[in-house]
């Protein structure tokens, strides 16, 4: 694997597992502060993150060693509102940013496993920002957002909220593949 690639990789590694664990924490705080919905879908996306994560980790099988890993993270814990804002910021750098550019890398250096790694999760990101804007939206007017089941799946993290579809729009695997947080 380049260099570069395998830096990036572990870049985004690192961001998937700092949003997993946060997504964790905030999750604990939105329950906390009477927003079981949002709990849930900190809990859902947070599981989403940790397949992302997986699916990089294993892109880079290959890639053995110790490594200092620079990802960005959002930090604080905050009002539910407050954590949201972060989530989706947090979200949009990956969405807008990131993965488009490590995207870009993976294609020029035809990491082809990587391109799918990373572009799977970009999908899913863009999924998680608008849920979390929603939710906000909600716990701004305060209340706790209305929340059907929330299914990720568990190859690429697609996350929906409402009935599992017949097909994850992203890679395609059938409605076994998805876990479903209720």
């Amino acid at each position: 694997m380049h260099d570069m690639t395998a830096a990036n990789l572990r870049s985004a590694f690192g961001g998937e597992s700092q949003a997993h664990m946060r997504y964790l924490i905030w999750g604990e705080k939105a329950e906390k502060d009477g927003f079981p919905n949002v709990g849930r879908l900190f809990a859902a996306v947070a599981w989403a993150e940790q397949v992302h994560a997986t699916n990089h980790f294993k892109t880079m099988k290959a890639v053995t060693g110790g490594f200092l890993v620079a990802s960005g993270a959002e930090f604080g814990l905050g009002t539910t509102s407050e954590n949201l804002e972060g989530a989706i910021r947090g979200e949009n750098f990956e969405v807008d940013e990131m993965y488009p550019a490590y995207i870009a890398t993976a294609q020029f250096q035809e990491e082809k496993q990587a391109v799918r790694s990373c572009q799977w999760a970009w999908e899913a990101e863009k999924t998680h920002a608008a849920l979390y804007s929603r939710a906000k939206s909600s716990v701004d007017a305060g209340a706790d957002p209305e929340l059907g089941p929330i299914q990720v799946c568990a190859v690429c993290g697609y996350t929906v909220e409402g009935d599992i579809p017949d097909k994850c729009p992203v890679c395609n695997v059938g409605q076994d593949q998805f876990r479903t947080f209720a």
